[in-house]
């Protein structure tokens, strides 16, 4: 017989709950396999969205850029979200708690992409960072993806480019949720130093990211892609293009990106890591009855 028990008291150095115990053998490696498809499949399906006009004859290139398949990768990548947090409810990773603190900060983050910062700094990145290191990887790829559909909704930012932005996002969130389980033994300084230079590197990562969703449709200009050209040609032109149009405001963002989570990180992470220890399910063995 197995029974489902609160948390137990966490470790008084690391403040961490012990992990799950997985029963049964085949249900539950049945049911990982099946989340972390899901997962997968976000990874995948945004590669290949990014990626698929490097592919393409110029012929078959829309004259404006995702026209015809930004809905679609959208609603897959929507879609899968769902699913993804559904696959965690069943497999009880997730519990009503848990989806309830998704939204809200999916709420926040949407919210506060309405500030303009500094150096033109997001509070929508550094949320999602934090978050993502305090809940792992998974609850952070949902929330990145989330977020900027609040975000969206919000400013009227609706068009092609919103599922690469969702995309990103996710990334930058499950990135964040690997980082927090490397950091989590580390004093809560060091952890906010690791996530703060972790900003900062996204900071241009989502930028040259986001860049991919409009560059190939470009023609025309010497900073512009060809179809025919070489692995090497493209970067050594799709470098040229992206310090000429968007270091310097990728810089900006991604300083005020570290410099936000520097002011907040520890308060927040201390917050964060809290209620992400105490909604972590805890399985207790006992002896079967017969």
């Amino acid at each position: 017989m197995t029974t489902t028990a609160p948390p137990t008291a966490p470790d008084e150095r690391s403040g961490h709950h012990p992990a799950p115990l997985l029963l049964g053998g085949r249900p539950s490696l049945v049911g990982r396999l099946r989340s972390m498809t899901v997962y997968l499949l976000v990874l995948v399906i945004g590669v290949a969205a990014f990626l698929y006009p490097f592919w393409l004859p110029s012929s078959a290139l829309p004259s404006q850029a995702h026209a015809g398949d930004a809905p679609l990768v959208a609603a897959l990548v929507g879609a899968l979200a769902v699913g993804a947090v559904a696959l965690e409810i069943r497999r009880g990773t997730m519990t009503g708690t848990t989806v309830a603190i998704l939204g809200m900060l999916s709420a926040l983050a949407g919210l506060m992409k309405l500030l303009d910062l500094p150096g033109g700094g997001s509070g929508l990145f550094f949320l999602v960072i934090l978050a993502g290191a305090a809940f792992g990887p998974r609850f952070g790829m949902i929330l990145g993806i989330t977020s900027f559909v609040v975000s969206a909704v919000l400013s009227g930012g609706i068009g092609p480019w919103l599922p690469f932005q969702m995309l990103a996002l996710g990334w930058m969130g499950a990135g964040a949720g690997f980082i927090g389980h490397a950091t989590r033994r580390m004093s809560p300084w060091a952890e906010v130093g690791v996530l703060a230079a972790y900003g900062w590197v996204w900071g241009f990562v989502f930028g040259a990211i986001l860049n991919l969703w409009f560059w190939p449709f470009q023609r025309g200009g010497s900073l512009d892609w060809a179809p025919g050209m070489s692995l090497a040609q493209s970067l050594d032109r799709y470098w040229s293009f992206y310090v000429a149009t968007s270091l310097a405001w990728d810089a900006a963002g991604a300083l005020a990106n570290a410099v936000i989570i520097l002011i907040v990180g520890r308060a927040l992470m201390a917050t964060l890591r809290r209620y992400a220890n105490r909604l972590e399910p805890v399985t207790i063995l006992e002896p079967a009855t017969t």
